[in-house]
């Protein structure tokens, strides 16, 4: 049976289905919005507080009807938005994603993809808010684009030219460093 149509039959009794299928998400969407670990922590575990909040509150047909990923999603978004209005503006993306890599791997292939994952999260964290959100949440968590319409509450055609701006900005800014670092290493070898 979904996830949705147990959650509207026995809402105390499949709730942690709902953390646990969908932690990866609430936490990745937070991490993105708030750009470091202890705030995204605090702002997954609030979202899924309103989440049960409001399912609480909605009629079974309704919580049976819900597409569950883009409205943790955009939940998730709205505790993010609210934890900047109460603390501080909008922190800077420069954070390293905690991938854990095989215990087989090199140590200098370990660093070279922990510094990939910083580059790519510094470039990220260029874009403007707008494109640097539906960048992440269409290429790192995944979305669908209809999912990302109905997280961000925008129209279709609209995320799908904040990712497409997104990443060409990123692809153009990735460009830039490459030159950048291949100038730095022609100097070097001269």
């Amino acid at each position: 049976m979904e996830l949705s149509h147990r959650l509207a039959d026995d809402l105390d009794g499949c709730f942690a289905d709902l953390v646990e299928e969908h932690q990866d998400l609430v936490f990745g969407v937070a991490l993105r919005a708030v750009g470091n670990r202890a705030d995204a922590e605090d702002v997954a575990q609030e979202s899924f507080v309103r989440a049960y909040r409001a399912l609480r509150q909605y009629p079974a047909e309704r919580v049976k009807g819900m597409l569950l990923r883009p409205w943790l999603a955009r939940i998730t978004l709205n505790v993010a938005r609210n934890h900047f209005r109460a603390r501080r503006p909008l922190a800077d993306l420069d954070v390293a994603l905690e991938v854990p890599a095989p215990a087989r791997e090199e140590p200098v292939v370990l660093a070279e993809r922990r510094d990939e994952r910083r580059l790519w999260m510094r470039l990220m964290a260029g874009l403007p808010e707008r494109q640097r959100l539906a960048v992440g949440l269409r290429h790192v968590e995944g979305l669908s684009y209809p999912e990302l319409a109905n997280a961000l509450d925008r129209p279709l055609g609209s995320v799908k030219s904040d990712v497409h701006r997104g990443v060409r900005l990123l692809r153009a800014a990735f460009e830039a460093e490459q030159r950048i670092i291949e100038t730095s290493e022609t100097r070097k070898a001269v």
